[in-house]
C-alpha cells in the first residue's frame, strides 16, 4: 500500500499555493533545502514524480495535482477530527482565534463576542485585525481559526481548503460635502455622480469595490485623491475635495460630521458581501460553530437595522 505522509502533503500543498520553494520555506519556517528534501522523500514514498523544472523554478506535475485532490479530503477530515476531539475535551470551553477586517470588528465581531460572553462564558474568542486577503493567509497557516472577510477578496468557493459562509450584504452609501448640488437631489443614482472627483484607496479591496461599483453603473471613477482610512476620506469629503462610497457597516464615529451628507443610492445601490470562512471541516467543532452562529445573529441584527 502507498505510504501517505500528512506533513509532507501539507508542504506540497503549500508549494502549490505559494508558487516557489523559497516562498514555501518562508511560510512553513523551513529552509528551502529542507522543503526540497521532504518533497523528494514524498515522491519516493508515493512512487511518482511530483515536480518538474520550469526555468529556474519548479512546477507540480499532473500526478502531484491528483495527489492533492485526494489529500484535500484527508485534510478536511483531520480538521473534523480535531474539532470533535477539542469539543470532547473542552466541553463548553475552548478558544477560537478570529482574523477580521477593520469595519467588521465593531459591527459584527464585537456584538458576537458580547453575546457569547453571556451564553458561553467558557468560550475564549481572540480577535486579530487583518486585511481581508491577509485573513485567508492566516487561516491557511493555522494562525487563526476563523476569517471574517469580503467575498471580493476571498478565494473561490470551489477552493477545497476553506468552507465559506455568507453573512451580510452591506450597502454602500455615498458621502457628499454639505452644499453639494446633488446633496438633496431625489432618487440619487450612482450614475448621476459619473463626473465627480472620487476619493478611494490606491489599491486593495476598497479600491476594487469602488471601481467595480462605478463600472457597473456605467462609468470609470476619476480618482482625485487616495486614502484608505475613513477619518481621512471623510475629512477630504467635508473639505469639498471629492466624494466617496462608504460602507453602511462602518461604525457611527466614522460617518463624518456636519460637513458631510450621507446619501442612500437608489436603483443601483452597490453592496459589498461579507463572508466568514474556516478550514474545511473545522465548522463541525462546537466552539467554531458557536462563533459562526453568533456572527450570523449579529449580521441578521445589522441587516434589520439597515432596512429600518
Amino acid at each position: 500500500m502507498t505510504e501517505w505522509d500528512v506533513k509532507k502533503l501539507q508542504i506540497l500543498r503549500t508549494l502549490r499555493d505559494r508558487g516557489t520553494v523559497t516562498a514555501t520555506a518562508e511560510a512553513l519556517l523551513m529552509t528551502p533545502s529542507a522543503v526540497s528534501q521532504q518533497l523528494t522523500n514524498l515522491a519516493k514514498q508515493l512512487g511518482v514524480q511530483l515536480l518538474e523544472p520550469q526555468g529556474r523554478r519548479v512546477r507540480l506535475t499532473e500526478a502531484a495535482h491528483l495527489v492533492l485532490r485526494h489529500a484535500e479530503l484527508v485534510f478536511a477530515q483531520l480538521e473534523r477530527a480535531d474539532a470533535e476531539l477539542d469539543g470532547h475535551l473542552r466541553g463548553e470551553a475552548g478558544r477560537v482565534r478570529v482574523a477580521a477586517f477593520s469595519t467588521s470588528v465593531p459591527a459584527l465581531l464585537v456584538p458576537a463576542v458580547r453575546h457569547l460572553r453571556t451564553v458561553r462564558p467558557g468560550l475564549d474568542v481572540r480577535v486579530r485585525e487583518a486585511e481581508a486577503a491577509e485573513a485567508y493567509e492566516l487561516l491557511a497557516a493555522r494562525e487563526v481559526d476563523l476569517a471574517l472577510s469580503l467575498a471580493a477578496r476571498a478565494p473561490s468557493a470551489r477552493d477545497p481548503k476553506f468552507s465559506r459562509f455568507p453573512l451580510l450584504a452591506d450597502p454602500l452609501d455615498v458621502a457628499l460635502p454639505t452644499g453639494h448640488p446633488l446633496a438633496e437631489a431625489p432618487g440619487l443614482r450612482l450614475a448621476d455622480l459619473a463626473s465627480e472627483p472620487w476619493i478611494f484607496g490606491g489599491s486593495g479591496p476598497w479600491s476594487e469595490i469602488t471601481t467595480a461599483a462605478c463600472e457597473a453603473a456605467g462609468f470609470v471613477p476619476e480618482q482625485a485623491h487616495s486614502a484608505s482610512g475613513w477619518t481621512a476620506i471623510l475629512a477630504m469629503v467635508e473639505a469639498g475635495l471629492g466624494i466617496a462610497l462608504v460602507p453602511r457597516m462602518a461604525s457611527a464615529d466614522r460617518r463624518g460630521g456636519a460637513g458631510v451628507v450621507m446619501r442612500v443610492l437608489s436603483a443601483d445601490q452597490p453592496r459589498r458581501h461579507v463572508v466568514a470562512a474556516v478550514r474545511s471541516g473545522a465548522e463541525e467543532g462546537p466552539a467554531v460553530a458557536r462563533v459562526l452562529a453568533a456572527l450570523r445573529q449579529a449580521a441578521a441584527a445589522r441587516e434589520t437595522i439597515q432596512h429600518n
